[in-house]
């Protein structure tokens, strides 16, 4: 398996990830969310990003201010190059434990130290490898499904297979930590 390596090829972007919320603002080449934590999101279409209405296909017309979103692609800061814009979305389920809200960021406020669920035993940040494309997907939605309000800006391997989502945008958490059957197992 590779990773398990030094914070370069886990600090490296943009990568794969996401973030769910409500659309604000609408142009022709893309549009603004507004995540359950307040965060600002631009999102970027072109004619490659896929569309859909829960499960079934729909167009870029579709988009529309107040519409509840999920988008996936490549992400840069808070701003995502989407590949597919779901409306509607059903992400599933969170963890089996109850995690902690989000904390909505605030400039200049420290985040709480504070821990949700089990943390991998042997994880040491920055350690990984970036994944992208559907295994990437599948972390970011059960990241998202467990705390929304942030936005995804990277998703790594690390060495025993399971993976860290990489958290931005809320004071906490940080680290959102899936097992290999994509469901959550910790945050931090």
């Amino acid at each position: 398996m590779p990773g398990g390596g030094g914070g370069s090829n886990a600090r490296s972007g943009p990568a794969s990830g996401g973030s769910l919320g409500t659309i604000g603002t609408v142009s022709t080449t893309g549009f603004t969310l507004s995540t359950p934590a307040g965060q600002q999101v631009t999102v970027t279409e072109d004619a490659s990003t896929t569309y859909l209405d829960g499960t079934s296909p729909t167009s870029a017309s579709a988009v529309t201010t107040g519409e509840s979103v999920l988008v996936l692609g490549m992400t840069t800061g808070t701003t995502i190059a989407a590949t597919q814009v779901t409306l509607q979305p059903a992400i599933g389920s969170g963890p089996a434990y109850t995690p902690s809200p989000a904390v909505p960021f605030t400039q200049g406020a420290p985040s709480a130290a504070q821990q949700d669920g089990q943390i991998p035993a042997n994880y040491s940040q920055g350690s990984g490898t970036i994944v992208s494309g559907t295994t990437a997907d599948q972390a970011t939605l059960a990241a998202l499904a467990a705390y929304p309000g942030g936005v995804v800006d990277r998703v790594v391997q690390l060495s025993d297979g399971q993976y860290e989502v990489h958290y931005i945008g809320v004071n906490w958490p940080h680290h959102i930590f899936i097992n290999t059957d994509f469901t959550v197992a910790g945050a931090n």
